[in-house]
């Protein structure tokens, strides 16, 4: 919105054509969101006590958690808001890429907020049921997954890159629609398995975030691209000053979310997230490197997995609850040692995804 602003004072003072560079709109991207945070908050937070929008907290989990019972939730609101609001700001939006990943994080953050909605203000405990919540995420999954597939200018936007190695590259044709619905869906369902300690599932969010922020400039920048034997596909750069404002809104969340916690984001935010960071991964056509630098969310999700199948085939429990969190919770780590672990481990996990770009 402000891009096409200083397009138009450029007429009038030369100054004005810094706002083409994607760079320094990235840099904005994360300020605006930061301060839309900073200001909404302490509003947001105080409405939600109003009403009462409270965690619940299940009697079968850690006892430690049990006073945070009446904690204001739905805060991913906040997130999404500052996302928006600054995406569209600074963001080109004559950019498919912008609108795609836009749309598709806020189509998952309305499944969220609906579910939440139900649960903490009609009080009705279960929320969205599983197969409608699965339904309406991979609807949107698909709808983002069909677009991008009949949208494709070129077999690059469509193959799978293996990191690592140079030249490696898979032709996914139509399996490409397959991968696409089953990175976003995950990765959504991935980060809200996560969510469940104070500041655990956002800090991630925010590094692998800014980690997908470098692929997508270096990926629509064409001498980069070429520099680093990457694909190059025009128009991508665009994303990062969305990834960008997943930083600002997600540090700014942390502000208040970090333990003790003041507001949890609640699936409105951790839905929306997860499925932001997965949407990203496949328009900047780093699937893999996300397995890698989201490894926290796979470990998580991986443990839920393996807890269900092997209660359900032995009677057994693998761990002594899942997700892996509540693991070391009941082995006695408190909740900030479990938290700064888990962050020390995405920062050692996005680095790896990094060092893909050069490593070759």
């Amino acid at each position: 919105m402000l891009l096409y602003l200083a397009e138009y004072l450029t007429q009038f003072h030369s100054g004005f054509t810094v706002f083409q560079y994607i760079t320094l709109r990235t840099i904005l991207g994360v300020l605006t969101a930061l301060l839309i945070s900073f200001i909404v908050g302490p509003l947001m937070i105080r409405k939600l006590s109003l009403y009462k929008v409270g965690q619940p907290i299940r009697e079968f989990g850690p006892e430690t958690h049990f006073s945070k019972a009446g904690t204001p939730t739905m805060g991913g609101a906040l997130i999404l808001v500052a996302i928006a609001i600054s995406t569209l700001m600074w963001g080109d939006l004559e950019s498919r890429y912008v609108w795609v990943v836009l749309l598709t994080t806020l189509a998952f953050g309305a499944i969220g907020f609906v579910d939440d909605y139900k649960k903490l203000v009609l009080q009705d405990p279960k929320g969205l049921s599983a197969k409608s919540k699965y339904f309406w995420q991979s609807l949107a999954g698909l709808a983002a997954a069909l677009f991008l597939y009949s949208s494709a200018s070129s077999s690059l936007e469509t193959q799978l890159i293996v990191p690592f190695f140079k030249d490696v590259a898979l032709d996914m044709g139509g399996m490409f629609v397959v991968l696409t619905y089953f990175v976003v869906v995950g990765s959504s369902n991935a980060v809200n398995l996560t969510d469940g300690l104070d500041g655990l599932a956002i800090l991630p969010t925010v590094m692998v975030a800014g980690a997908l922020a470098v692929f997508a400039y270096v990926t629509g920048h064409v001498e980069f691209a070429d520099y680093l034997g990457i694909p190059y596909i025009e128009g991508v750069g665009e994303v990062a000053i969305f990834c960008a404002t997943i930083c600002g809104a997600g540090l700014g969340f942390l502000w208040f979310n970090t333990y003790p916690a003041q507001v949890f984001m609640g699936d409105v935010g951790a839905l929306a997230l997860g499925a932001a960071l997965g949407i990203v991964a496949v328009v900047t056509r780093q699937e893999l490197v996300l397995l890698i630098m989201g490894g926290v969310f796979v470990m998580e999700t991986v443990s839920v997995i393996l807890q269900v199948v092997s209660y359900k085939l032995t009677g057994r429990r693998i761990f002594r609850m899942a997700p892996l969190h509540h693991h070391f919770e009941l082995k006695g780590w408190p909740e900030p040692r479990v938290i700064v672990r888990f962050w020390i481990v995405t920062v050692i996990l996005v680095l790896i995804g990094l060092a893909s770009l050069k490593i070759r």
